[in-house]
């Protein structure tokens, strides 16, 4: 059985839910290097935005990525 890659796994869940941060990645798929997946999926040609949100509760800042298209 082959093993499925982690920017597979990233991509589907941008594909169903249309956004991940870095902690949905790790809480989901262990994987530490969202910023990377995302470069290379940017570079296949998936237009990707990024979004600097904050956690009300900690003052704590993140990046929330929407999947905005895919490669014609």
């Amino acid at each position: 059985m082959a093993r499925v890659s982690k920017k597979d796994l990233v991509l589907s869940y941008l594909k169903e839910y249309h956004s991940i941060t870095s902690w949905e990645a790790i809480k989901n798929f262990k994987a530490t290097r969202l910023s990377a997946i995302i470069f290379d999926l940017r570079a296949e040609g998936y237009e990707i935005n990024s979004v600097r949100e904050e956690n009300i509760e900690t003052g704590t800042n993140y990046v929330r990525y929407f999947l905005i298209s895919e490669p014609h």
